[in-house]
């Protein structure tokens, strides 16, 4: 295998200097952090600055109003967070594989008198090795206790531990603060999230981590639209676990969204096409582009990790009800699964290739703590080593049933040279020859153009560059939406693939 392009601003966090001067803490002031995370140079950097993380700006709407609040996001390779004046209050989102930059950045503000509060999936899973790293942890939804931790700190009564309840109605929390986010460094900022929770329980999956309990709750679709519409960007990305979870919802969301003449694009289950007739209604009401969780094309591996889906088998007929729609589809596939020989990874590109996936995302098995799958693992001992940095997906951390650790990370290596390389692209082609082109440049630009994206990022030139391109692809599917609304609704247009810029 080729050695992959990877500067240091793109695996290694910005330095905290434990030489700076103490600053005097300006009170009731609060910074929020997005730490630093290594990006794998086998994916394209792009996708790390497509949208951002909403679980930060949704806790900063529920700032007090006598508090001043900010946003840092480490990976715009903007360098270490502020810090003149020092801030009273550091909130910190913890993800296993960036949980030690996380400790880092809590040593060094807590060290200058900031009080720092750690919230996120790692601190659910991992509690008591999250909490003596800060002062106080905000576990489960951040939204509904966040006004309470700064009252608290305010009051100097911090408590240890603060518990939000996920079963409370999605549709009664307020706007995410988008006015926060530098415009600049995202392809665009409206992100949006119209459910929460996923009707699946898969094994593998963060969901199915112990002690976390989200039920599948909707916001009203009216909410969306005015956040779609308030934040002034052309195209939005929704980050819901599974959008299509509830088709009639979907419904519902669709015809909202479509006189907004905006697109879009979403993750959902394969099984949304069970109605041709509602992925009609995403491509009339915007959605140009779909990340589709298929896993696997083994039906053993699919039963065995407990995925609602339907056969392996009826992927390509579903896979073409998109395209005939002109939504691209961006699978994912997670290799390394019990039923996985290492014939899998030729197998799998080999369809990507004959389905014409536009984009493809793989991701080696990963067992997370608190998840049945990391339970399994640890009972079975076929966990290599606890070492959270690795459980990012890009590294082997388990013994597999059926090939070699270094087996598997070959192949997965192997599985993206492929599918980026010249051949792979040309040959997944769009059928309709008006796609061809817009096709090829998106391709390019987004999945061979990392040290463009490295430069991109640094200079803040992120949106500046995609945001023309976004307008012209919002355009094509503007009259590729026109055209679609004169068919008759048993008669899908088939035009192969409108390039989406969303995946």
């Amino acid at each position: 295998m080729r050695t992959l392009w990877r500067p240091r601003e793109m695996k290694d966090a910005p330095r905290l200097d434990d030489r700076l001067p103490l600053r005097p803490i300006k009170p009731r002031t609060a910074l929020l952090i997005n730490p630093f995370y290594p990006k794998d140079p086998h994916a394209s950097y792009g996708k790390h600055v497509l949208t951002p993380s909403l679980a930060l700006t949704s806790i900063a709407a529920s700032t007090p109003p006598d508090w001043e609040i900010s946003y840092w996001d480490e990976n715009l390779l903007a360098g270490p967070p502020p810090c003149d004046p020092l801030p009273e209050v550091v909130g910190i989102t913890v993800h296993l594989t960036f949980a030690a930059r996380a400790y880092e950045l809590a040593r060094w503000y807590r060290q200058r008198g900031t009080k720092v509060i750690f919230g996120g999936l790692h601190v659910i899973s991992c509690p008591d090795e999250v909490a003596p790293h800060a002062d106080a942890l905000a576990v489960g939804d951040g939204v509904q206790v966040w006004g309470q931790i700064l009252s608290d700190v305010a009051g100097g009564r911090l408590q240890k531990i603060y518990r939000g309840d996920y079963r409370k109605p999605y549709r009664d929390d307020p706007a995410p603060r988008r006015d926060l986010l530098p415009r600049h460094g995202f392809l665009t900022t409206t992100s949006l999230i119209a459910t929460r929770g996923c009707h699946s329980r898969c094994e593998f999956c963060y969901l199915s981590t112990r002690g976390l309990h989200m039920p599948y709750l909707m916001r009203d679709p009216e909410q969306i639209v005015d956040e779609f519409r308030q934040d002034d960007q052309p195209y939005a990305v929704f980050i819901d676990n599974n959008l299509g979870s509830r088709p009639d919802y979907l419904r519902q969301l669709c015809r909202a969204l479509r006189p907004l003449e905006k697109i879009w694009s979403a993750a959902v289950s394969i099984d949304v096409t069970d109605d041709p007739t509602l992925v009609r209604e995403m491509a009339l009401a915007g959605c140009t582009g779909v990340f589709v969780g298929f896993e696997s094309l083994s039906n053993d591996n699919i039963v065995a990790s407990r995925k609602k889906s339907p056969r392996t088998e009826e992927y390509a007929r579903r896979v073409a009800i998109l395209h005939d729609h002109g939504i691209q589809v961006n699978g994912s596939f997670v290799l390394g699964f019990d039923h996985d020989r290492p014939d899998v990874f030729a197998r799998t590109v080999q369809w990507i290739e004959d389905q014409r996936l536009e984009c493809a995302t793989f991701h080696i098995l990963t067992p997370y703590p608190g998840t049945p799958l990391f339970d399994q693992f640890a009972a079975a001992g076929r966990l290599l080593h606890r070492d959270w940095s690795l459980y990012d997906t890009a590294n082997v951390v388990f013994r597999p049933l059926h090939m070699t650790p270094e087996q598997l990370t070959e192949g997965y290596s192997w599985c993206y040279e492929r599918l980026f390389s010249h051949s792979s692209i040309w040959r997944r082609r769009p059928t309709d020859f008006r796609a061809v082109l817009p096709y090829l440049a998106m391709s390019y630009l987004y999945k061979r153009s990392n040290r463009l994206w490295h430069y991109l990022i640094r200079r803040r030139l992120t949106a500046r560059v995609w945001r023309p391109l976004v307008e012209i692809t919002r355009q094509r599917h503007l009259r590729f939406r026109k055209r679609l609304a004169e068919q008759k609704e048993r008669q899908p247009l088939r035009t192969g693939t409108v390039v989406s810029a969303g995946v």
